[in-house]
């Protein structure tokens, strides 16, 4: 099994952005154009880049399209992107013009029968996004809490065909202060699903001890501002892939 670093751009009116924590008042922008950082990270050697459309998931609809297609379109990378998709139509929207996955996560909380049945459809083009607050999932751009659990939100949705499961800790995000790998690896064990952990990245071992679990089906990790702020470089990340 292999083991994958995915890359992060966090869009925000068009610019890219880390938050922390989810805050939106708590903004630092990194890169005025998404597409000139995606262009690095291809550069650079990055098979897959991770995208978020914060304005999206804020309002419940896509906001920054336009930078993620031209992404998918014009670079030699695989893309996923999450923030905004609520609907079939969404799903559609990105995978028929050359999106490789998209991630659902408010929708897999509120409408939980549509999301089997995209599961159903679209398969492993669907990722499952929980994102964690107290072990319980956020929705709404992290602005409301559910009182749905993580794990079983997850069992219940693994059952119903999910691939690939993209976990948050919200209080770890854009905090440089190291993963959650206990939950990551408990969320991986009780699904049996692949799962990419994500949120406090904050250098090289962190990657390291994520890999060590990818025969418990920890496949991956987004790296964001640990990138952002020249803790270590993509290419120093990417070789932890093939180590």
């Amino acid at each position: 099994m292999s083991f994958t670093i995915y890359p992060a751009i966090d869009m925000r009116d068009g610019k890219c952005v880390r938050l922390e924590q989810g805050d939106f008042d708590k903004e630092t922008v990194y890169g005025e154009n998404p597409f000139e950082v995606a262009k690095e990270f291809a550069e650079a050697g990055a098979s897959w880049i991770h995208m978020v459309d914060l304005d999206g998931a804020k309002q419940g609809s896509k906001q920054n399209a336009e930078h993620v297609l031209r992404v998918a379109q014009e670079l030699d990378c695989r893309v996923q992107i999450g923030g905004g998709i609520r609907s079939e139509e969404d799903v559609r929207f990105y995978l028929d013009k050359g999106v490789d996955r998209v991630i659902i996560g408010s929708l897999a909380v509120r409408d939980v029968e549509t999301t089997k049945q995209l599961l159903s459809k679209y398969g492993e083009r669907i990722a499952i996004g929980l994102d964690a607050r107290d072990g319980f999932v956020s929705t709404a751009g992290w602005l409301e809490q559910s009182e749905v659990k993580a794990v079983d939100l997850g069992k219940d949705l693994a059952s119903a065909g999910a691939k690939t499961f993209i976990y948050t800790d919200i209080a770890k995000d854009g905090m440089l202060s190291g993963p959650n790998t206990k939950e990551i690896v408990r969320l991986a064990e009780e699904t049996g699903v692949d799962v990419i952990a994500s949120g406090g990245i904050k250098g090289l071992d962190d990657l390291i001890e994520l890999k060590e679990y990818k025969g418990r089906n920890v496949i991956g990790s987004i790296v964001g501002k640990a990138l952002y702020t020249n803790q270590f470089t993509l290419k120093e990340a990417l070789d932890v892939e093939v180590d």
